[in-house]
């Protein structure tokens, strides 16, 4: 057992064998209206996923019905009803952005009564968020060094609540007065901070549980490195390593590829960096990414067995987990029902 789990409590509801990656599937508020993605939850702890994430956005990544429904339902409402709909999963985001939309006490207590409410299960993916996110808000969205430092300091403020303590935080964003956690679980839910890059990594490093990363495999290896250079130079022993990516199931390659498509907006790098906020703008941007890019990144097609080939080469990036997000947008069921079938009983012989 390491530190953080002896201190803080087993990380995941549901980890088969210590020696073996977690295996979690994130459900797209995007694409999906949140009655259905309660129905994926469901259908994902029936097909054997070990977690159920879910994204946390105010706005998609494309206009409406073009090429495909878009839908943006609160995140946090959604998990209650998740965690009342499911039995053994653990359940959290993917991610929160920390930049300035939340505050980093409210998204403490939220995670704490999820904790509360569905107890060994809950845990918290944070990130620094995008402008679609920020700017409808009101909210300005600052440069990537003020991104950084916000996500830091609401970052810390996050993990110190959620240990018990009573908190005056003066920073250069961010501020509490004796702001504490009047409802405190058993178990401290582990935070997981998303990072692209290695300074995010080494903010990771200084006060998160694991660092979360695209299962790039000209990216992961630099930002783990970072992270576990942080956690040494801090005196913390390295947490999990979350790596993710898209997968589309359906039963033609090519129907696969079609329903899959809009995603496309999520890989320009300006997403995330520059205040680009209109749905159609950013849908307009991924349409220039080629089919053949897209596919690179992510896990799309008709056959199982090159689901698990991918699978089992993110595992060798060094992934204690995997969290595959379900944009199979013709049959998103039955593409976790193949995945319970053909593909997690594979990964995990």
């Amino acid at each position: 057992m390491s530190v953080i789990e002896s201190a803080r409590g087993v990380l995941w509801a549901r980890r088969r064998a210590p020696d073996q990656p977690v295996y979690g599937v994130s459900l797209a508020h995007e694409r999906f209206a949140p009655d259905e993605l309660l129905a994926q939850a469901v259908e994902a702890e029936r097909a054997g996923f070990d977690a159920v994430s879910c994204s946390d956005h105010l706005a998609p990544w494309w206009a409406a019905g073009d090429p495909a429904p878009n839908n943006s339902g609160n995140a946090w409402v959604w998990l209650g009803a998740a965690g009342n709909a499911t039995h053994e999963v653990s359940l959290g985001t993917a991610v929160t952005g920390l930049a300035h939309r939340y505050n980093p006490v409210v998204v403490a207590q939220q995670i704490a009564t999820l904790e509360v409410l569905n107890p060994g299960r809950a845990f918290l993916g944070v990130g620094s968020s995008e402008a679609m996110n920020e700017v409808p808000a009101g909210l300005d969205w600052p440069s990537v060094g003020e991104q950084l430092e916000r996500t830091e300091e609401a970052l810390e403020i996050i993990t110190r609540l959620l240990d018990g303590q009573t908190l005056t935080f003066t920073g250069k964003h961010f501020r509490t007065q004796d702001a504490r956690l009047y409802t405190l679980p058993e178990r401290r839910p582990p935070v997981y901070m998303s990072a692209f890059g290695e300074q995010a990594a080494a903010i990771a490093g200084r006060h998160a549980d694991g660092i979360w990363t695209l299962a790039d495999p000209m990216q992961a290896p630099g930002v783990i490195a970072a992270y576990r250079r942080a956690c040494e130079e801090s005196g913390r022993e390295p947490g999990e390593v979350v790596l993710q990516a898209l997968f589309s199931w359906a039963e033609d390659d090519d129907v696969a590829l079609s329903s899959a498509r809009e995603w496309k907006a999520t890989i320009p790098p300006e997403h995330y960096t520059d205040p680009i906020h209109e749905p159609a703008e950013i849908q307009a941007n991924g349409r220039e990414v080629s089919d053949a890019i897209f596919q690179a990144g992510s896990i799309i097609g008709s056959d199982p067995a090159a689901h698990v080939r991918r699978i089992k080469a993110i595992e060798q990036l060094g992934a204690s987990a995997v969290i595959l997000m379900n944009v199979s947008g013709a049959d998103p069921l039955e593409a976790l029902r193949v995945y319970g079938r053909d593909v997690l009983p594979d990964l995990r012989e």
